[in-house]
């Protein structure tokens, strides 16, 4: 696409056209756009190295962690996809594309997606990881959320048909969901959530949907501050602290140690002042306590993550955790500027502008080295996906959850008439969406193995966790 028609695509949304003539626009684009299109994946002849990818990535990160970080994304094609948002955010933008941008996860994968309780404690699907947000084409979530349940199927050994299946499945969810946003106004968006009960109640597999409700149940009473107090701490004297379990968990020492030890008190002051008043009245009841690394996930491991302790004067606990905010992998693929100076700032804000409702601690932080964070509550009535125990039926139904999670998603901050009039009412956007989906799963598993001879090489570290 030009520059020139790009431009013009990304300024289609006109507040004061009609939602009709939104819808035409849209459909319009698909005589520059066709969407058999985004079917297509070939790898370039100069496309960079996806271990080269990888090791840049790694830079800045705390160095003895990252054989942690390969270790976990060499048990499975599906655990480097999970940990290579990279190298996809590089290959898609080789890809074609509408043009509109709107507010991207930026990390859009099928465990990135989960219940949690809102802060009036209700229980919501909804995309819970936002580390690479940033504004791109919207296509890009899309992608790869659909490939990342390709990649998962054939890491649970369901056939080539199933996995495209799944994925046709994201795709078709998302069209149908933004054409039922797109006859929203945009105050009904903006209220618009996925009530978590509600989309277990829809599953015809009574054996898992009587094994969520039961999760959901625990979830809604689980007083998970009390019980994490319980289970991480230990008494010193009069104080609490947190458990070390070396090496995901641990309490930093020498030189590096003590500076981290003696700035916490001024990263947490910077954190409480990035809230809003009523949740700083709130947090002012609390003091810090303690504080220890923490290492999560696959793609964050490395990164400068942890938990910190906060101690009412009458003894009750919350925890928080902090997370490095590094540079999104989309800004350099999408080439444009990052509107916020403070990459917490930028993960934080893009939360609020995707999610129906967002932690009431979410705020961000920096050190005096200027390595910035954003911090949450460390767990919230959480309720992730159990991918092990899901038959080709499940998948389908989670695929879809996904898919409109998505739609519901984007609609806040994307035009739902233009993108539907893009879309259209037939399959034919799915099936493109479903074939790049296969297309990328080989892809992907060419560049597991790469990674694999690199570590056989010794240009990746790992560690067994032990």
């Amino acid at each position: 696409m030009t520059d020139e028609i790009e431009h013009k695509a990304k300024n289609l949304f006109d507040p004061t056209a009609s939602k009709a003539a939104r819808f035409d626009k849209g459909a319009a684009i698909r005589k520059v756009t066709p969407r058999s299109v985004h079917q297509e994946w070939n790898t370039s002849e100069n496309r960079e190295d996806p271990v080269a990818i990888l090791i840049k990535t790694s830079i800045g990160r705390i160095e003895n962690l990252l054989p942690i970080r390969y270790s976990r994304m060499m048990e499975s094609p599906f655990a480097f996809f999970r940990g290579a948002a990279a190298i996809m955010a590089a290959d898609l933008a080789q890809t074609p594309n509408t043009g509109i941008h709107l507010q991207l996860c930026g990390d859009c994968h099928l465990m990135n997606f989960g219940g949690f309780a809102t802060p009036e404690r209700k229980l919501v699907f909804d995309i819970n990881d936002f580390d690479e947000t940033y504004p791109g084409p919207w296509e890009w979530d899309l992608k790869r959320l659909a490939a990342s349940f390709a990649v998962a199927g054939r890491w649970r050994k369901f056939s080539n048909k199933n996995c495209k299946e799944f994925a046709w499945n994201v795709a078709d969810s998302y069209k149908r969901h933004m054409l039922e946003y797109s006859k929203f106004s945009a105050l009904q968006i903006w209220y618009a959530h996925i009530d978590l009960a509600e989309l277990i109640e829809r599953g015809e597999d009574e054996e898992i949907k009587s094994f969520q409700q039961k999760r959901i149940k625990k979830a809604a009473e689980y007083t998970a501050h009390e019980k994490e107090f319980a289970k991480m701490t230990y008494q010193e004297g009069s104080q609490a602290r947190i458990k070390d379990d070396p090496p995901l968990i641990y309490h930093p020492t020498g030189e590096e140690g003590k500076r981290i030890i003696k700035e916490a008190e001024i990263v947490h002051k910077r954190y409480i002042d990035s809230l809003p008043d009523d949740k700083k009245v709130l947090l002012n009841r609390y003091t810090l306590h303690d504080l220890a690394i923490k290492v999560v996930g696959v793609g964050s491991v490395g990164t400068s993550c942890g938990i910190s302790l906060l101690m009412s004067a009458t003894g009750e606990p919350i925890f928080l955790q902090f997370k490095e905010a590094r540079k999104s992998v989309l800004e350099d693929n999408v080439k444009t500027k990052n509107k916020y100076p403070h990459e917490g700032e930028r993960i934080v804000m893009g939360q609020k502008l995707m999610q129906s409702a967002s932690d009431m601690f979410l705020g961000w932080t920096n050190d005096s080295q200027n390595k910035f964070f954003y911090i949450r509550q460390l767990r919230d009535a959480k309720v992730k996906p159990v991918l092990e125990i899901m038959k080709s039926k499940n998948m389908i139904d989670y695929a879809k959850a996904c898919g409109w999670a998505l739609a519901r998603a984007h609609a806040r901050t994307g035009d739902p008439s233009e993108l539907s009039g893009y879309m259209g009412n037939s399959s034919e956007f799915a099936n493109a969406i479903a074939r790049f989906s296969i297309l990328y799963a080989d892809q992907n598993e060419s560049d597991y193995y790469k990674m694999l001879e690199a570590i056989k090489e010794g240009r990746l570290p790992v560690s067994s966790e032990i």
